[in-house]
C-alpha cells in the first residue's frame, strides 16, 4: 500500500498515455486517411462526372474549341489543386490543365485502360509511372452519340490528402494532450483524497494490530474516507472498552470465586485439624453451604450471561400469560417476604394477559428484579407489580420503596459485577450479574428495559414486551 498503489496507478496512466497516443498514431491515422481519400474521391468524381456529362460532348460535336475546353479543365485545376486531363479513347491527351506543382501530362498513356480502376470509383499510385508520387486518379467518360468517344481525369496529389490528415489528426493530439493532463489532475485529486487517507488508515491498522488500540485515525473528512476513519476511532475506542472490560471481569469473577473458596477452605481445614470443635461445626457447615449456595449462583449466572452473548441465540417465544409468570414468581418469595415483613402487591387491569415471549427468560427477567426490590425493601413496607396495555406493547414494573439507587450509578447498575456502596451491606449473597442479566434478556427481544429511582424513596424497573394478538 505504502509504495506499490500508487505506482501502479502511475504505471496505468503512463500505460494510457502510450496507448493512447499510439492508437491515434495508427488506427486514427488510418482510419482518418480512408475516409480522406473516399471523401475526396467522391468530390473529384462528381466534378468530372458533371463537366464530362454536360459539357464536354460538344467538343466532339464540333462546337466547342479545345481552348474552350482548356479554359473549362483549368477552372477545375484551380477549384481542385488537381491535375485534369482531357483524353480520347486511346489515351491521347486532347487537352490538359495544371499548376507548377503538377509534371506536364503526357502525349499518350501507355497501355490506357479506363477500365482498370474495377468496381472502385478512384485508384492510388503513380497512374502509369506520369508522377513522382502516390495521386488519387478518377475517371469520367465523356459519352457522344451514346458511344464514349473520351475520357475526363482528375489527379490529386495523396501529399495534399496526408496534409489535410496530418491537421485533422494534430487537433487530435492537441485534445489528447489536453485530456492527459487533466487525468494527471485526478491522479494528483487520487492522492490527496484516497491514497493518503488510505496510509492513513493502513498505519491504524497496522497499530491496531500491534495492539496499540489509543491510535486515532486524523481523518476529518465528510465522505466516505472520513467516514471509514471515524468508524475505525469508534470500533478501536470499543476495543479497548471491551479489553478493559475482559480484563475487569476477570478480576471481578476472580475475587468472588476466590473469597467463598477461601472462606470455605478454611473452614474445612479448621474443622479437620480440631481447631473448630464438633459441637460448633454445623454453624461453620451452614455458613459453608451458604458461600457453595453463592458460587452455585455465580456460575449459573454467568452461563446465563454467556448464553446471551452467543450470536446466534435462539429465544423460544410463544404466547403465555404474563399474569400468570407474575403470580408464580410472587409466590416464591412468600417465605422472605414474611420473613422481612415486606408485602407484594399485584395491579392487573385485565385477569389475563398474553404476550409473545421466551417465557423462561422473562420468569427469570422478574425473579430477578423482584429479588432486588425485596432485597432493598426497608421492613413492613410493599413492593408493587403493575401492567399496562399500551398499543401493541405490554409494560410491566416492579416498584419498592426502599433506599433507592445513588443517580451517579444508575447508567452503571447494567455493568456485570456492578454493586452500588448502599447495596453491599444489604446484597451479601448477591452476585452483581442479576440486572445485568435483565438487560440482555429484554434487548435480545428487541424491546427495552428502563429505571427510575430517588435515593431513600425507592425504585421502579420497567419493561416492555410484544402483546400476543392472535391471527
Amino acid at each position: 500500500m505504502r509504495s506499490t498503489l500508487y505506482l501502479k496507478f502511475i504505471i496505468v496512466y503512463i500505460i494510457f498515455g502510450f496507448l493512447g497516443f499510439f492508437t491515434i498514431a495508427t488506427l486514427t491515422s488510418g482510419l482518418t486517411e480512408g475516409r480522406l481519400e473516399t471523401y475526396m474521391s467522391g468530390t473529384m468524381y462528381k466534378e468530372a462526372n458533371l463537366v464530362a456529362s454536360d459539357y464536354l460532348p460538344d467538343y466532339f460535336s464540333k462546337r466547342l474549341t479545345a481552348s474552350d475546353v482548356h479554359l473549362q479543365l483549368k477552372g477545375m485545376e484551380s477549384h481542385l489543386n488537381a491535375s485534369v486531363w482531357f483524353v480520347d479513347r486511346d489515351g491521347n491527351v486532347l487537352v490538359s490543365a495544371q499548376s507548377d506543382n503538377y509534371p506536364m501530362a503526357p502525349g499518350q498513356i501507355e497501355d490506357f485502360d479506363p477500365a482498370e480502376g474495377g468496381s472502385s470509383q478512384y485508384q492510388v499510385g503513380e497512374y502509369h509511372d506520369c508522377f513522382d508520387e502516390d495521386v488519387i486518379t478518377v475517371i469520367a467518360p465523356v459519352v457522344y452519340n451514346y458511344t464514349p468517344n473520351g475520357y475526363l481525369i482528375i489527379h490529386k496529389r495523396m501529399s495534399d490528402i496526408m496534409e489535410i490528415r496530418d491537421l485533422l489528426l494534430n487537433s487530435v493530439y492537441i485534445s489528447m494532450v489536453v485530456i492527459y493532463a487533466l487525468s494527471f489532475i485526478i491522479l494528483l485529486a487520487f492522492q490527496f483524497f484516497v491514497y493518503r487517507p488510505l496510509r492513513k488508515i493502513t498505519e491504524a491498522a497496522t497499530q491496531y494490530a500491534s495492539g496499540n488500540l489509543d491510535y486515532e485515525i486524523p481523518l476529518n473528512t465528510e465522505d466516505e474516507m472520513g467516514y471509514l476513519g471515524a468508524s475505525l476511532n469508534y470500533m478501536s475506542s470499543q476495543l479497548k472498552d471491551m479489553e478493559d472490560y475482559q480484563k475487569k471481569f476477570v478480576a471481578n469473577v476472580s475475587h468472588d470465586f476466590r473469597s467463598p473458596l477461601t472462606s470455605i477452605k478454611g473452614y474445612v481445614e479448621a474443622m479437620t485439624d480440631g481447631t473448630i470443635p464438633a459441637e460448633l461445626q454445623e454453624k461453620y457447615l451452614k455458613i459453608i453451604l451458604f458461600e457453595t449456595e453463592r458460587l452455585t449462583d455465580l456460575t449459573q449466572d454467568l452461563l446465563t450471561l454467556n448464553e446471551f452473548d452467543t450470536q446466534n441465540l435462539l429465544l423460544n417465544k410463544e404466547p403465555f400469560d404474563i399474569h400468570e409468570i407474575i403470580k408464580n414468581v410472587a409466590a416464591s418469595f412468600e417465605g422472605t417476604c414474611t420473613q422481612k415483613k415486606v408485602s407484594i402487591e399485584l395491579i392487573f387491569a385485565t385477569k389475563h394477559l398474553f404476550v409473545n415471549a421466551d417465557k423462561r427468560k422473562i420468569q427469570q427477567v422478574l425473579y430477578n428484579l423482584l429479588d432486588n426490590a425485596i432485597k432493598f425493601s426497608d421492613s413492613e413496607s410493599a413492593v408493587t407489580i403493575e401492567t399496562t396495555e399500551r398499543g401493541d406493547k405490554v409494560f410491566t414494573s416492579v416498584k419498592d420503596y426502599g433506599i433507592g439507587i445513588p443517580r451517579n450509578a444508575l447508567n452503571k447498575i447494567w455493568e456485570r459485577f456492578y454493586k452500588t456502596d448502599l447495596s453491599r451491606g444489604k446484597d451479601k449473597k448477591g452476585t452483581g450479574l442479576g440486572l445485568a442479566i435483565v438487560k440482555e434478556a429484554i434487548q435480545a427481544h428487541g424491546e427495552n428495559v428502563n429505571v427510575v429511582s430517588t435515593e431513600g424513596v425507592g425504585t421502579e424497573f420497567s419493561f416492555s414486551l410484544p402483546k400476543y394478538r392472535p391471527e
